[in-house]
């Protein structure tokens, strides 16, 4: 399991399998791509709002990118 995984190594590891750039990424789920960086560099972590709105983009369970499981 992933939960002592950080949210921006969960993050980067989601964008490396599925060839996302931090770009495409934030426009699916309604962000600027400053703040996709900013999470990666583990600055800033999503609210729950964003949180939502990144499982609801890639219909994946919030618990993935929280760390809870290690599979979406």
């Amino acid at each position: 399991m992933k939960n002592d995984a950080e949210f921006k190594e969960i993050l980067r590891e989601f964008l490396q399998e599925n060839r996302l750039s931090q770009t495409a990424f934030a426009e699916n789920v309604g962000v600027k791509q400053s703040q996709v960086c900013e999470w990666l560099k583990g600055k800033a972590k999503p609210s729950y709002d964003l949180l939502k709105q990144i499982a609801l983009a890639y219909n994946i369970s919030a618990d993935y990118f929280l760390g809870i499981v290690d599979s979406y």
